[in-house]
């Protein structure tokens, strides 16, 4: 098992999972600022030259999500993803994908408008926007969690790595004001021992 990562990046999220579940696996860093990511070392991993990539035996995945999801499979003594055809299982998928697909783009769409230069900073209207599909967004997470611990369940799954992540991000940019459930929900999982040793360089 072979990850490629940099920090700051969504590798974070499966070199996360992999250390929940604490099976060997070799990380291999990918540094951004030398353009590690365009040689043609990487490239041969990933076209694209994206990261996360993950490489499992003759399988390589391509994208936080996927790797994620692999992981929750690969191990299935480990407690990460619920059995195939249980009640849980409809669930995990929905939360992996909305948080992926629907949560990490509109929070994207902060995250660059803060890195933007003064000149380029977008219009009140487009902020507004923004801040509307995103309070709607995170009202649905945060009735879906209602007052469980977990998204699926009554245990830590992948989906809960996948999502915790992008809401930390999310709270790092104070926008889950209104929403205290959210935020208590990622303070516990972001003091998780795996979470410590994930972020790490």
């Amino acid at each position: 098992m072979k990850l490629y990562f940099a920090p700051r990046t969504r590798a974070v999220r499966p070199r996360w999972l992999l250390e929940e579940l604490g099976v060997p696996y070799e990380l291999v860093r990918v540094d951004l600022a030398r353009q590690e990511d365009t040689a043609p070392a990487y490239l041969a991993v990933h076209p694209l030259g994206e990261l996360p990539a993950l490489v499992d035996g003759e399988v390589t995945l391509l994208d936080s999500l996927s790797s994620c999801l692999h992981l929750g499979d690969r191990f299935p003594e480990k407690p990460f993803a619920p059995p195939v055809g249980s009640a849980e299982r409809g669930p995990y998928y929905k939360w992996m994908v909305f948080a992926e697909t629907t949560l990490d783009s509109v929070v994207m769409e902060f995250y660059r408008d803060a890195q933007a230069p003064a000149e380029r900073e977008p219009s009140d209207a487009a902020v507004e926007k923004h801040r509307a599909r995103l309070t709607a967004v995170l009202d649905v997470i945060q009735r879906g969690l209602g007052g469980r611990e977990f998204l699926v369940g009554e245990t830590f799954t992948a989906a809960d790595v996948v999502m915790a992540s992008i809401l930390h991000l999310a709270n790092h940019l104070m926008l889950l004001d209104g929403h205290p459930r959210l935020v208590e929900y990622v303070r516990r999982h972001s003091q998780r021992p795996a979470v410590r040793r994930a972020v790490t360089g």
